[in-house]
């Protein structure tokens, strides 16, 4: 019943992870797009604003520069036209006294950049560029910087503040129509707006980064707890396959041999006890297995090393299959052309390495099984290939197949059992070894496996 229990569960989870991942991923999406317009919006207003501020600090600045030459350029006592009766001067003597100083007299060009400049800075703009010019009471120019004819005329880039200098009290020239004006263009506008505001985006990208990266994250995870899913499903029907059948067959002997006439029989009695002995033992394999996946996930292989020589190896391995080949009329033909073939490497494991590799050749094999077992040696190490010409397997599943539980789709093969941890066993055995592992495959043409171990140093040294 247990069993049972445990099979029904786990398909039922995955279900209900099926069914949310989808949404689970919609949302997020939703999430983060609606994050992203956001940030745009915000930036979109927060430019606008910064140039609605730099507009008003850009006045402000031409403002206040005039206010200060005009505090110098007109200073002084200055006479003003009698409206009554009274004395009258000469019109010459009138200009004289009324004509006040112009600003290109009392200041030099450097002075004035120096005044904008310590203006920018009072309003944190250190870093703008600004060009300025000074206009006459008939608009020609005083003075001007040597790039202002330049950046006056492009106003689609270029920002002007164009502000009169006019005396605090206007009453005291009277018949005084028009000023001196001051004019200050800051020169590509936008590329300093951006460039004002780099930290702020620079901060707002990177956030936005950190958020896609979290739900990258998020998302990767998802799908490896949903691939963990699947995997666990599929170990768990298979483990409760494995164990179901043997369990049953000891049934049936266990019910047979209650039968008298078969106590009578004691030929028929050592056959059923043979029955229930092969399939306790193996049972007992699966608990090993499952075990030993246990173990290796907790710690590294507790290896013995010990001087082997690798043919010898591999005929006892296949001498194990050899019934097993007999039925489906497979071959394997041996091509073990390695001159030093002598490695350090614990017996047990090596010898499971081995017989991993070839019953994963029988059973992902049709009829007519052909498998080639080859060695050749290098200066330092001894390579050992696998290869069959079984169904072969996909790029992912090549990708895929050294994965605990997971096991390769077999097509029409329904008799191939496991618990998807051989393979994984095989790479956790070769990596303890400090060998390599790869694996060439073709969809029905079969797969190579390669490996490459070191050679023992007693002879290769």
């Amino acid at each position: 019943m247990a069993p049972q229990m445990a099979h029904l569960v786990v398909p039922v989870i995955f279900v209900t992870m099926k069914r949310t991942f989808p949404v689970i991923i919609i949302l997020i999406s939703i999430s983060l797009f609606g994050l992203i317009i956001l940030q745009v919006s915000w930036l979109q207003n927060l430019l606008e604003v910064t140039k609605n501020q730099f507009d008003n600090n850009l006045l402000e600045v031409g403002t206040n520069v005039s206010k200060d030459l005009s505090k110098s350029v007109y200073t002084g006592q200055l006479l003003r036209l009698p409206r009554r009766g009274g004395l009258t001067f000469s019109s010459d003597f009138h200009l004289h006294v009324l004509k006040p100083p112009t600003v290109e007299e009392k200041f030099s060009p450097a002075e004035i950049n120096n005044k904008i400049r310590k203006e920018f800075d009072r309003v944190k703009l250190h870093s703008v560029k600004f060009e300025f010019a000074v206009t006459n009471t008939t608009d020609d120019y005083e003075m001007y910087t040597n790039e202002f004819g330049k950046a006056l005329y492009d106003t689609a880039n270029n920002r002007r503040a164009y502000i009169a200098i006019v005396p605090e009290n206007n009453a005291e020239i009277e018949g005084a129509s028009s000023f001196e004006h001051l004019i200050i263009v800051v020169p590509d506008f936008k590329k300093q707006i951006w460039a004002s505001l780099r930290w702020v985006i620079f901060g707002a990208i990177a956030f936005m980064l950190v958020i896609i990266a979290a739900f990258y994250v998020t998302v990767k995870s998802l799908l490896n707890q949903k691939k963990l899913s699947e995997i666990k499903s599929d170990f768990i029907n298979n483990m409760t396959h494995e164990f179901k059948t043997p369990l049953a067959t000891i049934s049936l002997a266990v019910d047979a041999l209650r039968n008298e006439k078969v106590q009578a029989d004691k030929e028929k009695t050592k056959y059923f006890s043979n029955i229930i002995k092969e399939e306790n033992v193996r049972m007992n394999k699966h608990v090993e297995t499952i075990l030993q996946a246990a173990l290796m996930e907790k710690q590294e292989l507790q290896l013995n090393l010990v001087p082997i020589h690798v043919h010898d190896f591999i005929q006892y391995t296949l001498d194990n299959y050899r019934l097993q080949l007999q039925e489906r009329q497979g071959e394997v033909e041996l091509l073990l052309n390695a001159k030093n073939d002598l490695i350090n490497a614990d017996e047990v494991h090596f010898s499971n390495l081995l017989s991993n590799l070839i019953d994963n050749a029988i059973k992902y094999s049709n009829d007519k099984i052909h498998i080639i077992i080859s060695t050749h040696s290098t200066k330092n190490h001894l390579v050992i290939r696998v290869e069959d010409n079984g169904i072969g397997m996909s790029k992912e599943t090549v990708k895929r197949i050294f994965e605990k539980f997971y096991r390769a789709h077999t097509g029409n093969l329904h008799n191939v059992k496991g618990f998807g941890l051989g393979m994984s066993y095989v790479k956790t055995v070769i990596d303890a070894h400090k060998g390599k592992i790869k694996v060439d495959s073709t969809l029905g043409k079969g797969s190579v496996f390669t490996m490459e171990l070191p050679l023992s140093q007693e002879i290769a040294g």
